[in-house]
């Protein structure tokens, strides 16, 4: 019972964290939750796992192993990730929100310093229902924003427009 259960929920983590991977690398909506839940999920598929060796039929065995050995490789990768992006993230500062003029849209605006690592930049992520978000905006070496809505879904951003239903 833990094995099958620990099994999926492994197979299921990994799928989460490589889409993580390919919606960062192609600025797609990203679903995934935070790192750090998936941290704690990959310890608990490790716990489960664990406990599944108490079966003695090999089938259970074998799928005790793979998950042990794939969601303990997963735990110290998260942590890995998780204690990089602490230390080296890149400061986003809160500068506004604003809605489309039918409020189907709202958009987050941060102004961004990566410090000796970086320059100083304007970023901005679109929400979406839970805690997704997509980047839609990003501009090197400027601290200001001027937002302007042409209509429902087309927004000019510092003189660069945007049609929300395309990006």
């Amino acid at each position: 019972m833990y094995n099958k259960l620990s099994f999926y929920l492994a197979i299921i983590c990994l799928s989460i964290c490589l889409y993580s991977i390919y919606s960062i690398m192609n600025n797609t909506w990203r679903i995934s939750p935070p790192v750090y839940i998936l941290l704690c999920l990959a310890v608990l598929i490790t716990i489960l796992g664990a406990i599944g060796f108490k079966e003695k039929n090999k089938p259970a065995r074998f799928r005790s192993w793979f998950t042990v050995i794939l969601s303990s490789s997963l735990t110290i990768l998260l942590f890995i990730l998780l204690s990089f992006s602490t230390f080296f993230s890149v400061e986003k500062e809160f500068i506004k929100e604003i809605h489309s003029p039918d409020k189907n849209y709202k958009i987050d605006f941060y102004q961004t310093d990566a410090g000796a690592a970086g320059s100083f930049g304007i970023i901005g992520e679109l929400n979406g229902p839970l805690w997704f978000k997509k980047r839609i905006y990003f501009q090197d070496d400027t601290k200001t924003v001027e937002i302007e809505w042409e209509n429902n879904h087309i927004i000019i951003i510092n003189d660069d427009r945007l049609n929300l239903k395309t990006t």
